[in-house]
């Protein structure tokens, strides 16, 4: 449940990505360039289409106001654009712009533009610009995704009449329209909001953090807007109302070879959260979130499949599926009772390794074998729930046996992390995951930090 009322309506300029997709072990022998092998072609939504995209996985009932044409582009982004987005279309003129990016791997070496279209004349069309307004009329918030092609500059006229009516969230591109009085929020990237702010105040050379603060506050003011929240990329975001102190959402430590999508991810986020009647700040925070996790996945890995990962609460389905894909599962194991430092540090560790990172815990009989009477000190059913909290963990499950042997032989994850020193020494599990190839290594042991002393330590305070 999204918890939202109406509809989420997306509103602005269209794009089609195309993926080519290759890998690259070698150089051409006429020239130091890469040699793509293999090469695969995917296309999916980008822009205003990929912000609806995302909202409508998300669960949320989606309308993209965009302008489409018959061309060959346009036609393909219907295609790809899933059920569950209803499309208001502008009329086109021109090809719908492309954005052909050209990948080995997940890094990107090109991109390679097509078509400059823009939106056509909207005002001759009276039902199409009533049916926008009754779309909004109906809706619980509104994203303004503004790649600078005109929509919104079409649309103004209605954007500002629904602007105090609803959160209206503005996504801007500075070769957009500036965004109407009222909106509840504007979501540039810093260097977007340094290019409006040099346009009102002229150039700065400021520290970044209160570059980006003295820039909200300014484009809060000449936009009248409730608040601006500047996205900083790994620095997390700035979310100003205007004032002296900022509030500062940093983000999460993740891995990112390519950010392409972000910016809408975090906008889409945004709105959705002010549609359920979430402060700003509220906002900023599950934005910053579901950004990160988005770039750590990337764009590339979401759209590539045409079905959505299982849903529901069985670990080892979507596991399989996730293998399927070809991401890489990484599992680690323990009783992480009285969970501390050395803890965190694994866990960390060990999901930078891959994709999708699973703890095998310990039950609390299992525990009780391993460790001696009065043990464990925290159940099993609050240990996972502690674990599950935590940002670097993707699924708990519990095993009942001494040994995660047989959990792991279910879930046959590509690589077993083990924190610890074994000192040269083979990890037990070793040879279960020989059986389907995996990998067993060894995670760099935090010196001083176990269960054990924390116990200890706590008896002796207690005399």
């Amino acid at each position: 449940m999204t918890g939202v009322a109406g509809s989420v309506v997306v509103l602005g300029d269209a794009l089609l990505d195309v993926d080519l997709v290759g890998s690259a072990s070698r150089l051409a022998p006429d020239a130091a360039v890469p040699v793509l092998d293999d090469v695969r072609e995917t296309a999916r939504p980008g822009g205003a289409a990929l912000a609806a995209s995302l909202l409508a996985r998300d669960g949320v009932d989606v309308v993209l106001v965009a302008a489409l044409g018959d061309d060959a582009a346009s036609s393909r982004l219907r295609e790809v654009l899933p059920a569950g987005v209803q499309v208001i279309a502008l009329p086109l003129e021109g090809e719908l712009p492309r954005k052909v990016r050209v990948r080995a791997s997940s890094q990107s070496l090109a991109r390679l533009d097509y078509g400059g279209g823009s939106v056509g004349s909207v005002g001759s069309d009276a039902r199409t610009e009533a049916d926008v307004a009754r779309v909004l009329a109906h809706a619980s918030a509104v994203l303004v995704s503004d790649y600078g092609r005109g929509v919104a500059a079409r649309l103004r006229g209605l954007l500002a009449t629904f602007a105090n009516r609803l959160p209206v969230v503005w996504d801007p591109h500075p070769r957009g329209a500036q965004p109407v009085d009222g909106v509840r929020a504007v979501t540039p990237n810093a260097t977007e909001a340094a290019e409006f702010a040099c346009r009102i105040r002229g150039s700065s050379a400021e520290q970044a953090l209160r570059r980006a603060a003295d820039d909200a506050q300014l484009l809060v003011r000449a936009w009248r807007a409730g608040s601006v929240c500047v996205t900083m990329g790994a620095a997390g975001a700035l979310l100003s109302f205007g004032d002296d102190s900022p509030l500062i959402v940093p983000a999460p430590v993740v891995r990112c070879v390519d950010p392409c999508g972000a910016g809408d991810r975090f906008a889409g986020t945004f709105t959705l959260a002010l549609a359920r009647g979430d402060l700003p700040s509220e906002a900023a925070r599950a934005a910053v979130a579901a950004a990160s996790a988005f770039v750590e996945t990337g764009v590339e890995r979401i759209f590539e499949a045409t079905l959505p990962l299982p849903t529901g609460n069985d670990v080892f389905v979507r596991v399989a599926a996730l293998r399927a894909r070809g991401a890489t599962v990484v599992a680690t194991g323990g009783c992480f009772d009285l969970l501390h430092a050395g803890h965190i540090e694994t866990l960390r560790a060990a999901r930078a390794l891959g994709d999708y990172l699973v703890v095998c815990l310990n039950s609390d009989a299992s525990v009780g074998r391993l460790k001696g009477t009065g043990r464990p000190l925290v159940p099993a059913t609050d240990r996972v729930r502690v674990l599950e909290a935590l940002e670097c963990v993707d699924a708990v499950v519990v095993f009942d046996e001494d040994t995660p042997s047989a959990v792991l032989a279910k879930l046959q994850p590509q690589i077993w992390a083990k924190g610890g020193d074994y000192g040269g020494r083979t990890l037990p599990e070793a040879s279960v995951l020989a059986e389907w190839g995996g990998q067993a290594v060894i995670l760099p042991y935090l010196q001083g930090r176990s269960t054990s002393a924390l116990v200890d330590a706590a008896i002796q305070n207690a005399l």
